[in-house]
């Protein structure tokens, strides 16, 4: 019960690339950088067992970015020629690589969750960029129409992920932000592409979908949303319909109206108990309270606490304090609530 877990990426570690970033460079190249990687993997999942951690995940530490570390290994796709485009929603402008051809695998994009599942005995989690998510972070030059080109990367998505479960991954979380930009999208042909996605897996399937990690731009937005954040409402009812079987979530310290966890009702959800737009590390106290309140809506069978997000910008110091708290909250939380 209350199986603790976190939204996926974790810090880069000194040695490895530039810290305090959402995309650093890398430290070093070549076989260097692999082991730098290697080193960094081993370090995260050693942290979040000693955190009590009960699933765990590799820290995405050998990614520079969430949505382009599974692009790098995609043919079809101009990454020399950039070009401005609007971000989720036109949330902020980024220089985006261009799809120009027909998408292709070059090989395995993430053949690193072999270290992560040879080097531990928890359940194993790794995640991949959702499908609306990367046609919102790339330039379409080749398809013509963003659904066509969202299905291109959803068969994509499918054959790594088939190999991923291949490897011994337990869960394969697929990264959907773009869904709180795009609400109404999101309910039809986000949702549709899901299927795709995971066509074939037997290993636990999620979505997490959030407010976007700790940047300004993100900052921002949230305080632009009102009192009450109800992007949720448009499109977890499809969800829940839905073969995916886990739904991640924002939570704490936002103005999400924790009574929207209802519609998802059958599936689990990956409740986040920690926020990371916030150097302010919480409680374990405060991380069992959060879990409390979301059992008004969610069996605790189907709660498992997580983060809001990923916490690849943060400091790692405070990182690593977040993950005590979560660890050791999850563990208050089993003893008051069970």
């Amino acid at each position: 019960m209350f199986e603790a877990t976190l939204a996926g990426s974790l810090p880069k570690p000194f040695w490895l690339a530039e810290t305090n970033k959402l995309w650093p460079q890398w430290n070093s190249e070549g076989q260097e950088r692999e082991i730098a990687k290697r080193d960094a993997t081993l370090f995260w999942l050693k942290a979040q067992e000693d955190a009590g951690l009960d699933i765990v995940s590799d820290g995405e530490q050998s990614r520079q970015h969430f949505v382009h570390g599974f692009l790098e290994f995609v043919d079809g796709i101009d990454r020399e020629h950039k070009v401005k485009m609007g971000i989720r929603n036109n949330r902020y402008d980024a220089m985006v690589p261009q799809v120009v051809s027909k998408l292709t695998m070059k090989g395995r994009a993430h053949p690193e969750a072999k270290i992560a599942r040879a080097h531990t005995k928890k359940k194993l989690k790794f995640t991949l960029p959702g499908p609306m998510t990367i046609v919102d972070t790339v330039a379409d030059q080749h398809y013509g129409d963003r659904v066509k080109m969202a299905m291109a990367f959803a068969e994509l998505l499918n054959k790594e992920a088939r190999a991923l479960e291949a490897d011994g991954v337990d869960m394969i979380q697929f990264d959907e932000p773009a869904f709180n930009a795009f609400t109404k999208e999101a309910s039809t042909w986000g949702i549709d592409c899901l299927p795709c996605a995971i066509e074939g897996l037997k290993c636990t399937t999620a979505v997490h979908i959030c407010y976007g990690y700790g940047i300004q731009q993100n900052i921002d937005w949230k305080n632009s949303l009102g009192g009450e954040w109800r992007q949720y409402e448009e499109f977890f009812p499809a969800l829940a319909k839905s073969r995916i079987k886990q739904v991640s979530l924002e939570c704490t310290h936002s103005r999400v109206p924790p009574d929207l966890m209802r519609l998802l009702d059958g599936k689990d959800v990956l409740v986040g108990v920690i926020d990371v737009a916030s150097d302010q590390v919480e409680t374990p106290e405060e991380v069992a309270a959060t879990i409390g309140q979301a059992m008004k809506f969610v069996p605790k069978e189907h709660l498992f606490p997580c983060t809001n997000c990923g916490l690849a910008p943060m400091d790692r110091e405070i990182a690593l304090k977040k993950l005590d708290a979560l660890g050791a909250g999850a563990k208050l939380a089993r003893e008051r609530y069970a």
